[in-house]
């Protein structure tokens, strides 16, 4: 069995001080591959820096919407620069948070532009964050893809089935995280089901959101394959199955990675 952990901060605080040892225990789990997610310009060169020293860590490059005030004159261009390194196979994280408001909203809406002109320069698919934004999420990715050039996936889903069905019918993927193991994620649990298994990706969102049985701790990409077996069970599929689905999808959407 071989499953891609989609979506995890190695460079954060809790997995930083220890990635050769975080990388070796998801390894001896079945995990395969690791996309390192940066949340901010300023860790782009660390972010990727993880990825070209393990030939299984690939990178992205954007900031995140609660970083967008602090980001005003990034660009589309600065964005693109950036990812034409070998190991960046993404653009994001990007999107929309107005649940924390951490950054101003018409900012957030800029700076997901730029990310979204940056994707269809490069060629590169978008890893979109979205919460409590969801009708601004759906209103400017049913725009763009429409403009042609744009694909993706909503990551760490927890949104509406209306935004699941709107994104799926846009062509994106759909991540979903330890967030799905957790008692009161019912709605989730129930979009989840109905992804297409040639649209899901799963991933830990690590050092957050550890899966159940490691409620409470530091969450490391070796726990998406407790997400995993719980998504299995939850979908009456055979684990093997999701996982050669999930890996297979995400080298579908992040063909640079397969190339």
């Amino acid at each position: 069995m071989k499953l891609i952990d989609s979506h995890c901060h190695l460079n954060y605080a809790g997995l930083a001080e220890r990635q050769e040892e975080v990388l070796a225990n998801a390894r001896k789990r079945g995990i395969g591959g690791f996309l390192n997610i940066s949340t901010r310009q300023s860790e782009w060169a660390d972010v990727v820096g993880a990825a070209e020293r393990n030939d299984d860590v690939w990178a992205s490059i954007g900031v995140h919407p609660h970083e967008a005030d602090a980001h005003p004159d990034l660009g589309a261009t600065a964005l693109a620069e950036a990812a034409a390194h070998p190991r960046v196979i993404a653009i994001g994280e990007c999107g929309l948070d107005y649940y924390y408001d951490k950054s101003d909203r018409s900012a957030q809406r800029e700076r997901f532009q730029a990310h979204i002109e940056a994707a269809r320069t490069t060629g590169l698919p978008l890893i979109v964050h979205t919460r409590e934004a969801e009708a601004d999420t759906a209103e400017i990715l049913s725009r763009e893809v429409g403009k042609g050039g744009v694909a993706g996936v909503l990551h760490c889903f927890t949104g509406t089935a209306d935004l699941a069905r709107t994104a799926l019918g846009l062509g994106f993927y759909i991540s979903i995280s330890g967030i799905v193991t957790f008692k009161n994620a019912k709605d989730l649990q129930e979009v989840a089901k109905a992804i297409p298994q040639d649209r899901l990706l799963v991933e830990t969102d690590s050092p957050f959101l550890a899966p159940v049985p490691h409620r409470g701790q530091t969450c490391e990409p070796a726990f998406v394959a407790d997400t995993a077996a719980f998504l299995a069970e939850l979908r009456d599929e055979p684990l093997d199955e999701l996982a050669e689905a999930t890996t297979a999808n995400f080298f579908k959407l992040f063909g640079k990675a397969a190339a």
